[in-house]
C-alpha cells in the first residue's frame, strides 16, 4: 500500500450504529442479519445493476453475491440493494431509446440516495450495460466514500461460419439485406448466432470503452475491464475488489483523491489508445462534472493529437475485448503508454497504490504473434481517433470518430430529417445516395429528449455500402458500435435553436475531420435571417422523467448533466 494516505475516524456509519439513541436504528439493523460485533464493522453497499433486461447485465447477481461474501470475511457488513438499466441494444431505433441515457442520471441519482441516505462506509458498484458505469461513477464522485467499481465483464464472440459476431454484426446485417448484399437464410443465422450468453457488447464498443476508461481511471482493479462474462476469473474479480473495497475504508482512500485531472488525462488516452467510443466524451465529462475536476471538450482534443490509436477492435478494426485480454488487456496499454511518457504514473487506484506501481511487473511490449495490440512504433493511427469538431454548424463543439476512414472529409448535400425514424426510413428505401451529408436533428438532450444513438442509420448505410462515402451529423448520439463519416453531439442542439436547426435540403455540408470543421457553405446573414424565422418546438413531453430531464439537462457539450 501506499504512505500517502492516512486512516480516518470515525466511521461514517457510526451515525446509525453508535449510542444509545441509535437503538431503533441497531434494530432494524438486528432484523436484517446484524449482531452486536457487527455495529463496529465498516457498512458496505453494494449496488447491484443485475436484470434479466439485457445480457449485459444478467450475470450480474452472481458477482454482487460472490462480493458481498468476501466483503463479510474481510470484515465488513455488506448491504446489497439494487439499481436499474436500460438496454440500448434491445430499445435502438425504438422510442425507449431516449430514456437510455436519462438511465444513466437515475442510476446515478439511486446510488447516491442509497449511500448517503443509509450513510454507508463505501460503496461497490456492479454494473454492466453502458449507463450502469457513468451512472455508478457519478454518484460515487457524489458520495465521495471510499469505493469500487465492479465491471459484470464483456460477452464472447458470436461464431458463423468462422467469423466473430456481435450485436453491430445483426444492426449492419439489416442494411446488407434491406440493399440485397445477404440472402434471408444469412440475415437469420447472424441474428441468431451474433449475442451466445452473458456479458456486454463485444467489440470496443462504450460498455468496454468505459470499463476500460474506468480502469484507467484507477477505480477498478487491473485486468478486471476485459474479462470475459462468463469466465471465473470474473468471479474471482469482483472477490478481490471487496477486499481491496474493505482495505480502502481502512485507508479512508476515497473517489476524489483517486479521479483528479491527472487520472481523467489517462482514461482520455487510454480511450484514444483502445479506439474507444464517443460516448467516452460524455461520459467523462459528466464524471468529472461530479468529481468537480475541471474537463472540457478542448481537453480531449488535445491529448487525442499525442496518443496514437494501438489496439485493431470492432467495430472498425478486426477484434474484440476478449482478444485485447488475451494478450495483456488495459494494463499492457496502459504500460506501454507510460513507458511513452504519456501516462501520469504518480496517481493512486483502488490498490492502495499508484498506476506505476500497478504497472512495475507488466511488460511494455505487445507479445510476439499477435496484432491485436501494435508496437508504438507501429500504432493503428498515429493520433488519436475522436476529433472535436467546430465551425458554425457547432459553436459549442461536436464529435467525430475517425478509425476506418481512409479520408475522413466529405462536401455534400444536406439530407435533413427531423428524427431517427424518418432517417432510417429514407435510408432502407434506397433514398440516400453516395456523397450525400444526412442531418438527423430534434435529437439532442434537451429536443429528444434524451439523446438517443444513430446506430440503426449508422449501421443501415454501412451494410448498404455506403458507410465511408456518406456522412452522417446529428446532435444525437452515436453507439461505440458506429463507425463511418459520421459526427455527433453537435451541439448547441437543434431544440435550443443551434445552427443544425436553420439546415434546409440541399446545403452544402463540409466534415472535415482533418482540420476539426463543421460547417455549411452559407454566410452569417442567410444563417440569421433562418434564425429569425425559426421558433423552437413543443415540448414532446410535458410530465414524467422524460420531461423533468428536458428541463434539467445541460448541452453536450457539457457531458448532458443533469445538476
Amino acid at each position: 500500500m501506499s504512505d500517502t494516505v492516512t486512516p480516518q475516524k470515525p466511521r461514517r456509519s457510526a451515525v446509525v450504529t453508535q449510542g444509545a439513541e441509535r437503538a431503533p436504528n441497531r434494530a432494524m439493523l438486528r432484523a436484517v442479519g446484524f449482531d452486536d460485533a457487527d455495529f463496529d464493522k465498516p457498512i458496505v453497499g453494494i449496488a447491484n445493476g443485475h436484470s434479466t433486461i439485457t445480457p449485459c447485465n444478467a450475470g450480474l447477481g452472481q458477482l454482487a453475491a460472490a462480493a458481498e461474501a468476501a466483503v463479510r470475511a474481510a470484515g465488513g457488513m455488506p448491504q446489497t440493494f439494487g439499481t436499474i438499466t436500460v438496454s440500448d441494444g434491445i430499445s435502438m431505433g425504438t422510442e425507449g431509446m431516449k430514456l437510455s441515457l436519462v438511465s444513466r442520471e437515475v442510476i446515478a441519482d439511486s446510488i447516491e440516495t442509497v449511500g448517503r441516505g443509509q450513510s454507508m462506509d463505501g460503496m461497490l458498484a456492479v454494473g454492466g450495460c453502458d449507463k450502469n458505469m457513468p451512472g455508478a461513477m457519478i454518484a460515487l464522485a457524489r458520495l465521495d466514500v471510499p469505493s469500487v467499481f465492479v465491471y459484470g465483464g464483456t460477452i464472447k464472440p458470436g461464431k458463423l461460419d468462422g467469423e466473430d459476431l456481435t450485436i453491430v454484426s445483426v444492426f449492419e446485417a439489416v442494411g446488407a439485406h434491406a440493399a440485397g448484399r445477404i440472402a434471408l437464410e444469412r440475415f437469420r443465422d447472424v441474428e441468431a448466432h451474433a449475442c451466445p450468453g452473458a456479458g456486454s457488447c463485444g467489440g470496443m464498443y462504450t460498455a468496454n470503452t468505459m470499463s476500460a476508461a474506468i480502469e484507467a481511471l484507477g477505480m477498478s482493479l487491473p485486468y478486471s475491464s476485459t474479462m470475459a462474462a462468463v469466465d471465473d476469473e470474473k468471479r474471482v474479480s469482483a472477490e478481490e475488489s471487496a477486499r481491496a473495497l474493505v482495505r480502502l475504508i481502512e485507508l479512508d482512500l476515497t473517489p476524489r483523491r483517486i479521479m483528479t485531472r491527472a487520472a481523467f488525462e489517462n482514461a482520455i488516452r487510454v480511450v484514444m489508445a483502445v479506439g474507444g467510443s464517443t460516448n467516452a466524451v460524455l461520459h467523462l465529462l459528466a464524471i468529472a462534472h461530479a468529481a468537480d475536476v475541471p474537463l472540457t471538450l478542448d481537453d480531449f482534443e488535445e491529448l487525442r493529437r499525442t496518443t496514437p490509436v494501438l489496439c485493431d477492435l470492432k467495430p472498425s478494426g478486426r477484434y474484440v475485448a476478449t482478444d485485447l485480454h488475451a494478450v495483456g488487456g488495459v494494463p499492457l496499454v496502459m504500460r506501454m503508454l507510460l513507458d511513452a511518457g504519456l501516462l501520469h504514473g504518480d496517481c493512486l487506484t483502488v490498490t492502495g497504490r499508484t498506476v506505476a506501481e500497478n504497472l512495475a511487473a507488466v511488460s511494455g511490449t505487445p507479445p510476439a504473434g499477435q496484432d491485436v495490440v501494435r508496437p508504438l512504433s507501429e500504432p493503428l493511427y498515429p493520433v488519436g481517433h475522436l476529433n472535436v469538431l467546430r465551425g458554425n454548424l457547432a459553436p459549442e463543439g461536436a464529435v467525430a470518430k475517425t478509425t476506418g476512414l481512409d479520408a475522413p472529409r466529405i462536401t455534400g448535400p444536406a439530407r435533413v430529417f427531423d428524427g431517427e425514424e424518418e432517417c432510417l426510413a429514407a435510408i432502407l428505401a434506397g433514398k440516400v445516395q453516395a456523397g450525400d451529408v444526412v442531418v438527423v436533428r430534434y435529437e439532442g438532450p434537451r429536443g429528444g429528449p434524451g439523446m438517443r444513438e444513430m446506430l440503426s442509420p449508422t449501421s443501415a448505410l454501412v451494410g448498404q455500402g455506403l458507410g465511408s462515402t456518406v456522412g452522417l451529423i446529428t446532435d444525437g448520439r452515436f453507439s461505440g458500435g458506429s463507425h463511418g463519416l459520421v459526427v455527433g453531439h453537435v451541439a448547441p442542439e437543434a431544440a435550443v435553436g443551434g445552427p443544425i436547426a436553420l439546415l434546409q435540403d440541399g446545403d452544402l455540408v463540409t466534415i472535415d475531420a482533418a482540420r476539426n470543421l463543421l460547417q455549411v457553405e452559407l454566410d452569417d446573414a442567410e444563417l440569421e435571417r433562418r434564425r429569425a424565422a425559426w421558433s423552437p418546438p413543443e415540448p414532446r413531453y410535458r410530465r414524467g422523467v422524460l420531461a423533468k430531464y428536458a428541463a434539467q439537462v445541460s448541452s453536450a457539450a457539457e457531458g448532458a448533466v443533469t445538476d
